[in-house]
């Protein structure tokens, strides 16, 4: 009991840190840069709502930084993500409060998550691969609320890497056109040519799908929650990895680490499962190992041997 204890503390840090990191990846990316609203602000349906609110475009969009509404609402929106971020440490299954407030902090994710679909011309990968962003909050607070192992829990989780590998698989696959940061990755990573990085994709995008359709097999899915856990952490370093540079101003940390950062439930969720699952294997396993075997009569054999 004790050990199980000290598990579902281990299970649930990992998603805690999970959480964290997606959120903190996510509030350096509005309060130092900006969100990736551009596809849902500069339309004329954004036009329409500042002429009913009685106020020019300019005082709408804001001419400058921090200056009218648009601008003052993504600043908000970038502090609401610094409250997700501290809630993600400080969450209690006691307080209906924080959960709320986080899942809150999920929605925020949604909308985010659609602003970019917009921005990839209405591409339907760009959203189902963020599902593990989305959904890592909701795993969190069913942890918290319902416990790690609580069926709702891990099947949030699946959902979460099953969205994540797909949406990664259709566009490694070709199925959708590949984004050409991709490709960018794989070349300045490994120094392969285009024809060499195409095939490399062509290889992930298949076991991407493999993944999502292995984790309903319970013979193989501990295996492929490993890779996925790799794999995920593989694809969120990538992004530093290629992008920073000794000649850029902070070596580029500001404009690519967190990039990984907000990517870290698609390392982290199959990690939580990977454990989970090994932890019920090796108890079934050692289940059947203590079971007393029969001799051909139907007594135990530890019977028979005193």
């Amino acid at each position: 009991m004790v050990n199980d204890a000290k598990l579902d503390k281990g299970l649930l840090l990992i998603l805690r840190i999970g959480a964290f990191l997606c959120f903190a990846g996510w509030t350096w990316a509005h309060l130092y840069w900006q969100g990736p609203y551009g596809a849902i602000l500069w339309h004329d349906s954004m036009y329409e709502l500042a002429s009913n609110l009685g106020v020019s475009w300019e005082e709408f969009v804001g001419t400058g930084a921090n200056d009218g509404f648009v601008q003052k609402g993504l600043s908000v929106i970038g502090w609401l993500y610094l409250a997700c971020t501290i809630l993600c440490l400080t969450i209690r299954k006691q307080s209906q409060l924080q959960m709320m407030g986080l899942l809150a902090g999920g929605g925020l994710l949604v909308i985010l998550s659609y602003a970019k679909y917009l921005g990839a011309q209405q591409q339907l990968p760009m959203f189902v691969e963020h599902g593990g962003q989305m959904l890592m909050p909701v795993v969190l607070v069913l942890a918290l609320r319902l416990g790690v192992r609580h069926r709702l829990t891990v099947a949030a989780a699946m959902a979460a890497t099953i969205t994540t590998f797909i949406g990664h698989g259709a566009y490694a696959l070709g199925l959708w056109p590949t984004p050409p940061n991709f490709f960018g990755m794989i070349t300045v990573i490994l120094g392969v040519e285009y024809g060499t990085a195409k095939a490399i994709l062509h290889m992930a995008g298949l076991f991407d799908i493999i993944v999502c359709l292995g984790i309903l097999i319970p013979r193989i899915r501990r295996s492929l929650m490993l890779y996925a856990a790799i794999w995920g952490l593989l694809t969120a370093l990538a992004r530093p990895v290629a992008g920073m540079s000794w000649d850029l101003n902070y070596w580029g940390a500001d404009q690519f680490l967190h990039e990984a950062l907000l990517r870290a439930p698609h390392c982290l969720i199959p990690l939580y499962l990977f454990v989970l699952w090994k932890q019920r294997d090796e108890v079934s396993a050692k289940d059947r190992t203590q079971l007393p075997s029969l001799a051909p009569t139907g007594v135990p054999t530890t019977a028979r041997s005193v």
